[in-house]
């Protein structure tokens, strides 16, 4: 019996060692490769040493066994899911019963027997692990459970782990060994089990409740005195003819060698480890064993029909996030979008990517691709298909000082981008929120706080790393691949995955950053004393302004404005007009770093919703669009109305030079409503004002938006570059441009 799982090697710390040599052995081992640590606890608290032992190590796993007792589950969920996300998804756990000895005495002062004891203590384990798991899912709401074991009347779900956290049983008792068939992750041996009997008993149990006994990696550990009793002090093959056996014969999937002393572990993790590890190899090639691991059932069970789920590249599969899994919840949605795909695929590089892209193109569901999540438009998720997630790839390397030069991966957030900017007396323009990505701002342009200025995000690329959409891994740039290079600033989401950006930098200090709020009851009168104030200003000055809906009676407006100058004199002689724009009802004015302006947001997005948002860019704010502008904001159907001031720097560069092409504008106007078919008669009525949309902001999916968004010459070009780069269409979840004819 051999179940194929992957071969993991680790130490059994010994638990009467002291603190000292315990770390030692833990290091040691982790410098030899070996795949985990695990550790009983003795005299000292578990949990606590589990806790010092991940934070005395970097990479290698660590493991503790516990006994629950006085752990309500949902603290243990909390504590194993926030030590699991301090240290990078390394921890699991195992679970042992308290014994008959542990148990309370009854009111006779007789204490229960021991197997009486065992399966009292195996359905609270079960319980305990139904708790923590459910603590783990990290789904709205809260988690209550009215056990025999355990109540929660409520408890807040969360933190969802870094990875789903291997839940493992220990012992050899019929109930504990059928828990770790119908519940567990992993089973490890006791020392003296008989593995034949026990596994039959965990494989009986599996089947029983519709598992495949294949989802329950066994584990043992071992000394220097073997299986059979033989010691085992010679050479490599002595120990290979001893574990071997074990491995293809048992189904044991993870080897612990038990080592007091680091000649022990040297030799185990220098000689033995590779010997083994390719005996193993060698005996599943002849035979043809089928190696990986199988999902637990609970998350087979919830899988969305129309993906190859164990077709999934290997290179994806330890990284793959299904509806079932822990962290599902803080990957399915976005910033203010819920989402239910089927799969979500992490990826780490380039060649990552293009995997992913294959297996998706086989896929008949949809496919998103998403950088940060932010996604106005929503189309960094969606229901029952697969997400491309490139969080993990954000990386900020500084290129070339003297020419501000800066490779971001697309999954950095901007607010991070600020941050590694600031120390050089650097920054980039790039919205007005830290938590957005930038794979999706800097493919489409990029409206920000130092637009008129330093021009547009797309504006400052000055090279791109690009998975085009049958695999191949190109760079462009003006002199490389020049024509992809010109569509994907501004269409790029519809072209390739872009990995990478190379930026262009501008050397910008502290910053101005006023936020106004005024009473707008003069509603029209103030947007158009705004967007004067706004044409009329310097370049340094770049203004946002959003209004919600009446409350009260009451139509508030406030102002967001950076003023690219770290002198008071500057910024208060250049806010003056706007301050008497109105009514004002409170004003805050610092001077702060830009990264302090666009700081991100901590953790994972929860989005619930589904907001409709229409856009358009403008030259001027008209006394027409003002009192449209109004109109609309009154009527309640937009609950967020946005005008972003653009102009300036943004003009300068000629409509040809990207796909983004509507330089004249001097406004972006954007509204945000929660019915589609309200606030689309609204904004269809006002779309004789505007001239051009920009497609991030954009939910509306009939055909003519595509024309609102790239005029007719520019929309040619991108045709053409569809067709050449991506003529089946594989890159259709944004806006949709065929490829030519």
């Amino acid at each position: 019996m051999d179940h194929g799982h992957p071969l993991q090697l680790g130490l059994a710390l010994p638990a009467d060692a002291d603190p000292a040599t315990t770390l030692s052995l833990a290091r040691r081992a982790e410098e030899l490769g070996l795949d985990l640590l695990t550790l009983t606890e003795h005299d000292l608290d578990g949990w606590t040493q589990l806790s010092w032992l991940a934070a005395g190590t970097e990479r290698i796993g660590v493991s503790a066994t516990l006994t629950p007792g006085g752990r309500p589950p949902t603290v243990l969920a909390r504590a194993v899911a926030s030590l699991d996300l301090l240290a990078h998804g390394r921890v699991s756990i195992t679970l042992a019963a308290q014994g008959a000895s542990a148990r309370p005495a009854d009111d006779d002062g007789a204490r229960p027997t021991h197997d009486d004891a065992t399966t009292h203590d195996a359905a609270a384990l079960a319980e305990a692990i139904e708790i923590v798991r459910g603590m783990w899912a990290a789904e709205p709401g809260p988690l209550v459970r009215d056990g025999e074991h355990y109540r929660v009347p409520g408890a807040e779900r969360g933190p969802a782990p870094a990875h789903t956290v291997p839940i493992w049983i220990t012992g050899d008792d019929a109930a504990l060994l059928d828990l770790a068939g119908t519940a567990a992750d992993g089973w490890l041996a006791p020392a003296g089990t008989d593995l034949a009997a026990a596994h039959a008993g965990i494989d009986a149990a599996a089947v029983a409740a519709d598992r495949d006994p294949r989802e329950i990696r066994r584990a043992v550990t071992v000394s220097r005195r073997g299986p059979t009793g033989e010691l085992l002090d010679g050479s490599p093959d002595q120990w290979v003819n001893q574990l071997l056996p074990l491995v293809l014969g048992h189904g044991v999937g993870t080897i612990l060698l038990e080592a007091p002393d680091p000649e022990t572990l040297d030799h185990f993790a220098g000689q033995v480890a590779p010997a083994l590890r390719d005996a193993v190899a060698t005996e599943r090639t002849r035979r043809g064993t089928a190696l990986g691991t199988v999902r637990p059932s609970w998350v087979r069970a919830r899988r969305r029909p129309g993906i190859d789920y164990d077709a999934v590249p290997a290179a994806l599969q330890d990284r793959a996030v299904e509806p079932g899994d822990a962290r599902y919840g803080t990957v399915r949605s976005g910033y203010m979008r819920g989402g239910s795909p089927g799969l979500v695929l992490p990826v780490r590089d380039a060649q990552q990517v293009a995997e992913a892209l294959a297996f998706a193109r086989t896929q008949e569901v949809p496919l998103s691709v998403r950088s940060g999540g932010h996604g106005i438009s929503g189309r960094s998720t969606n229901d029952g298909g697969i997400i491309i997630d490139l969080a993990p790839m954000d990386r900020i390397e500084v290129l070339d000082v003297a020419t501000r030069r800066v490779r971001v991966e697309a999954g950095a957030r901007w607010g991070q981008v600020a941050a590694a900017l600031q120390p050089h007396g650097w920054a980039l323009s790039s919205g007005d929120f830290g938590g957005v990505g930038v794979g999706g701002l800097a493919t489409a342009g990029g409206i920000g706080f130092l637009g008129r200025k330093h021009g547009l995000t797309i504006d400052h690329v000055r090279a791109v790393d690009v998975v085009l959409a049958d695999g191949t891994q190109v760079r462009a740039s003006e002199t490389e691949n020049a024509e992809l290079f010109w569509g994907v600033r501004g269409a790029g989401f519809a072209l390739g995955v872009v990995t990478a950006f190379e930026f262009e930098v501008d050397e910008v200090g502290d910053v101005g950053f006023a936020q106004l709020v005024f009473d707008a009851g003069d509603t029209a009168g103030f947007l158009q004393r705004w967007g004067s104030a706004v044409e009329a200003a310097p370049r340094d000055l770049t203004s946002f302004l959003i209004m919600g809906a009446p409350r009260g009676g009451q139509l508030v407006a406030q102002t967001m404005t950076v003023i690219d100058s770290a002198d008071p004199d500057v910024i208060l002689q250049q806010l003056q007009p706007f301050a008497a724009l109105g009514p004002l009802l409170q004003q805050q004015v610092v001077i702060t770093p830009y990264a302090g302006v666009v700081s991100p947001p901590a953790g994972a997005y929860y989005g619930q919703s589904e907001p409709v948002t229409r856009n358009g860019l403008l030259e001027h704010v008209t006394p027409h669009l003002a009192a449209d502008a109004a109109r609309l904001v009154r009527s309640g159907e937009s609950f967020f109305f946005q005008i972003r001031a653009m102009g300036g720097a943004i003009t300068d560069v000629d409509p040809d030079a990207t796909a983004f092409a509507h330089r004249s504008a001097n406004f972006h106007v954007s509204a945000m409503g929660a019915d589609r078919a309200g606030l689309d008669r609204a904004w269809d009525a006002m779309h004789h004002h505007f001239d051009g949309l920009y497609v991030s902001f954009e939910t509306d999916r009939r055909p003519e938006r595509l024309t609102d968004a790239y005029p007719p010459r520019t929309l040619r070009r991108l045709r053409e570059l569809k067709r050449r780069y991506d003529p089946d269409n594989v890159f259709r979840d944004n806006m949709v441009i065929p490829p030519a004819d």
